[in-house]
């Protein structure tokens, strides 16, 4: 860096093994020719950087500044793209731009698919450096908190766009998760007649009905509250972000004839399904792996026009210094369906 006047040093969370994640020095990023630096407002904590976090991911590597949910402003300009100042999010995804799928416009399912935070530095720190195409301006009036919400919203939104769901559309979705959630409002907003959540977690289903969502009641399945709306048909589409055996086992039963079923949350290990169903009831399935940039920039729209109620997403914010703290509260997901990171003073929760 050759301003004199940026530090040699930032504060960053750095995860250093499993379950072990400190809060340390460590010397400002790099900056390769033509990228730019950023100066992290907030960063999520997902699903990822849980399994990261345990030691579980396979391509993580110890040491390692986790996060790929980014919002922040852009400190130093690069060749190209926001000028700083500018409050930008970041599409976290590394193509390798050599293998069929990239070549063919589908660079999302790329071969090789890298994200910024898990096979290079994230944003869990004060600064990080990134190639200028990965960052996208917010409109004016966005909150940085709410703007670092595009990333998992895209995937709601791409869930929703491959679903192919038709307005007046009865929706199902298992899980009330930060995923669930959010795709269940973009399916709403697109048009969904009803969605129907079904959620272990009482908490989290309490979360559901305030925003305005059927919830299958304890003691009630997804099956039998779809039962009684609609007549015994079922879900028109199906949404699976729980990726839970149990779920599995369910998706074609809760699913209409000629329904649609998407896989949004990522198994671990396989999962039985009735593949009999899927042939006798003409049933179509579809997997997500992450969105498109389209998808990303239609996240960012949605966030900027406020129809979503994204003020109403249960989040909570925690500094650096109390990372540990903000895996725990990312893990029991019992008072917040989003756990934030922020270098920023006096903007945490705890």
């Amino acid at each position: 860096m050759t301003d004199n006047s940026t530090p040699s040093e930032m504060t960053a969370a750095v995860w250093t093994g499993p379950d072990a994640v400190k809060t340390r020095q460590v010397p400002m990023p790099e900056i390769p020719e033509g990228w730019a630096l950023l100066r992290i407002a907030y960063n999520g904590i997902c699903g990822t950087d849980l399994a990261i976090m345990h030691g579980k991911h396979p391509r993580a590597q110890a040491p390692l500044i986790m996060g790929h949910e980014m919002s922040g402003w852009v400190e130093q300009a690069g060749a190209s793209g926001p000028a700083a100042g500018a409050l930008v999010v970041v599409e976290p995804l590394v193509s390798c731009g050599d293998c069929k799928s990239c070549r063919d416009g589908f660079a999302h399912v790329c071969r090789n698919l890298g994200l910024y935070g898990i096979d290079t530095p994230g944003g869990m720190a004060e600064y990080v450096a990134l190639p200028p195409e990965v960052l996208h301006e917010v409109p004016d009036g966005v909150d940085p908190l709410t703007a670092s919400l595009a990333e998992p919203l895209a995937v709601a939104v791409h869930a929703v766009e491959l679903s192919r769901m038709e307005r007046g559309d009865t929706v199902a979705v298992f899980g009330a998760g930060p995923i669930g959630i959010l795709t269940a409002l973009v399916a709403r907003h697109e048009g969904a007649s009803r969605v129907v959540i079904t959620e272990p977690s009482d908490w989290r289903r309490s979360v559901a009905e305030g925003m305005g969502f059927n919830v299958v009641p304890e003691g009630s399945t997804m099956l039998e509250t779809l039962a009684t709306l609609t007549e015994g048909e079922g879900a028109d589409t199906t949404f699976d972000t729980a990726a839970h055996p149990r779920v599995a086992a369910q998706l074609t039963d809760v699913t209409r004839v000629l329904g649609r079923i998407v896989v949004v949350g990522v198994y671990k290990t396989p999962a039985p399904i009735n593949l009999r169903d899927v042939c006798f009831k003409e049933q179509t399935m579809a997997g997500v792996r992450v969105y498109t940039t389209a998808n990303f920039t239609r996240a960012i729209e949605l966030i900027a026009s406020g129809e979503l109620g994204l003020e109403n997403f249960p989040t909570k914010t925690f500094g650096l210094d109390q990372v540990g703290a903000a895996f725990h509260a990312a893990s029991s997901g019992q008072d917040c369906l989003k756990a934030l990171v922020t270098p920023l003073t006096g903007k945490a929760d705890a």
